[in-house]
This record gives C-alpha cells, structure tokens and sequence, in this order.
C-alpha cells in the first residue's frame, strides 16, 4: 500500500509540474479595434389633422389646434412652413387660405398661425424654426381660425396643406 501512496504523489507531483510548466509556455497576444458610426442630420415631420367641427356662420368664429411633429437629429436645426393651400388665391374675406366645398364650389376662409394670439400668420414667408432634441420630436402647434359671418352653401368643406421641414 505504501508503494501505491508514493506512485500516487509522484503522479501528483508530476501532473502540477506539467500544469505550471504548460503555463509558463503558453504565449499571449493582444490587439483592439475601433467601433465608429457616422450620424448624420436627420429629420421626419408629420402633422394631424385640423377639424373646426360644425359651422354657422351666424355663430362666432370658430377655433382649432393642429400639431406639427418634428423629429430630428439632437441639435439639428430646422424651419418649419405651411403652404397656402389649395385655394389660396381664391380665399374670400376672412383669410387667405380658404377651403372648398366638396359638392359646390363655394371657398370658405380660414387662416393659420404660429402663435395662441392668433396674430402671426404661418405660411411660406413666416416660418417657425426649431432645434431636434435628444427626447425625440418637438411639437409645434398650428392655431387656426374660422371668422363667423361667410354665407356658403351647405356642404363640407376641406383644404390641403403641405408642411414643409427644411434642415
């Protein structure tokens, strides 16, 4: 049993050996890389839509909110525009947008600013500037009007208008 007991620690003995001898031997190498992206100024707009609801025009002019959503890269500078519509030149009193009926081709005007005043009108001339923030989209809201006292046909009436993000 003793000559069992001696092999037993000289395998022990010989198996460590070999342990610390692999170590010392084993040879390492190192390197790095760099990850790197490139970003680049970015925006996207989308608006909702606009609804003055019923209209009468012996009733008081009528108000409605829309909100421009613009998205873009975290210190991107931005202006926003509105065009005109698609009968701007044909708008009555009342504005100089104006929408049309569906049926007749009666115009009935409105008008849109870029303040709750209601006093500076938004379109291609005027523009409302932002800057993208790291949050995501910034909201501008669209104040419009609808002036009471325009005697149009029954109908519904719509209009058009483009939102335009230049960066």
């Amino acid at each position: 049993m003793k000559k069992n007991n001696q092999f037993i620690k000289s395998a022990l003995i010989v198996a460590v050996g070999f342990a610390f001898a692999n170590s010392a031997l084993a040879v390492e190498a190192t390197s790095t890389f760099q990850v790197t992206a490139t970003v680049a100024d970015s925006c996207l707009v989308s608006a909702t839509n606009m609804d003055f609801g019923p209209y009468d025009p012996n009733g008081s002019t009528l108000t409605a909110d829309s909100e421009i959503n613009a998205t873009c890269t975290n210190g991107t500078d931005y202006t926003i525009t509105l065009s005109g519509g698609d009968s701007a030149n044909a708008a009555p009193a009342g504005g100089t947008r104006a929408m049309t009926g569906t049926v007749s081709a009666d115009k009935l005007g409105y008008e849109l600013y870029s303040d709750s005043g209601r006093t500076t009108i938004w379109n291609e001339t005027t523009t409302v500037s932002g800057t993208g923030v790291l949050a995501g989209s910034v909201i501008h809201t669209v104040y419009g009007e609808l002036p009471a006292g325009q005697f149009v046909q029954a109908d519904s009436y719509e209009d058009t208008i483009n939102v335009t993000l230049d960066y």
